[in-house]
């Protein structure tokens, strides 16, 4: 089951709401501003930063420190550029630090909230050739997709549904968010980038 947002946050609503809970409808929309990033205080930015992360393509997992007093470890990038790589083409590329901070802030400020997840990379880096079959295959990506330069990763946090993810990631203001909505048990996916500031439903 996933989990409601809302839940998470109901401590910090008011307390004349508070006073007369009620209960609420399996289907109501969380308030477009939950989970906003820009909350957050320049404390939050400048303590070490844990990434962990599962690759469901390659079955990888791991639990990494890579930035401490304002500096990456460059030996804990050069691990996650590979988990980020592209499964299929077997090519690694370098991952734009921007992106890294974003999968970091998304993770680290719902963890905030009680909920420590890993973040699950569908997809990171990918080659052109790959990016090529992909197209031609009819699954969605773009030409010029961000992910042959390593600024695109597309994620998932098994608690949290398409719409509270992605408005969270889009809270950040850093780049793209795409939201792709599926069937099934796992459900859809983000698309994250550091390029424009953009939206869209895929």
């Amino acid at each position: 089951m996933r989990l409601s947002a809302l839940g998470v946050l109901a401590p910090a609503l008011s307390t004349t709401a508070a006073a007369a809970p009620q209960a609420a409808p399996a289907d109501l929309t969380p308030p477009p501003d939950l989970f906003d990033a820009q909350l957050l205080d320049l404390d939050f930015w400048v303590k070490p930063r844990t990434l962990s992360v599962t690759r469901p393509a390659s079955g990888e997992r791991t639990k990494l420190l890579y930035w401490k007093d304002g500096e990456v470890i460059d030996s804990a990038y050069q691990e996650l550029c590979h988990l980020l790589r592209d499964v299929n083409g077997r090519e690694t590329a370098p991952i734009d630090p921007k992106l890294l901070e974003m999968l970091w802030g998304t993770q680290a400020f719902i963890a905030r909230y009680g909920l420590e997840q890993p973040l699950e990379i569908l997809s990171g880096y990918r080659t052109p050739a790959s990016n090529a079959r992909l197209i031609e295959a009819g699954v969605p990506a773009a030409r010029k997709s961000l992910h042959m330069s390593g600024k695109a990763a597309d994620i998932r946090i098994s608690s949290l549904s398409e719409e509270v993810l992605g408005g969270l990631v889009r809270s950040f203001r850093q780049g793209g968010v795409g939201y792709y909505y599926r069937s099934g048990p796992k459900g859809g996916w983000i698309h994250a980038d550091t390029g424009l500031n953009r939206t869209w439903k895929g």
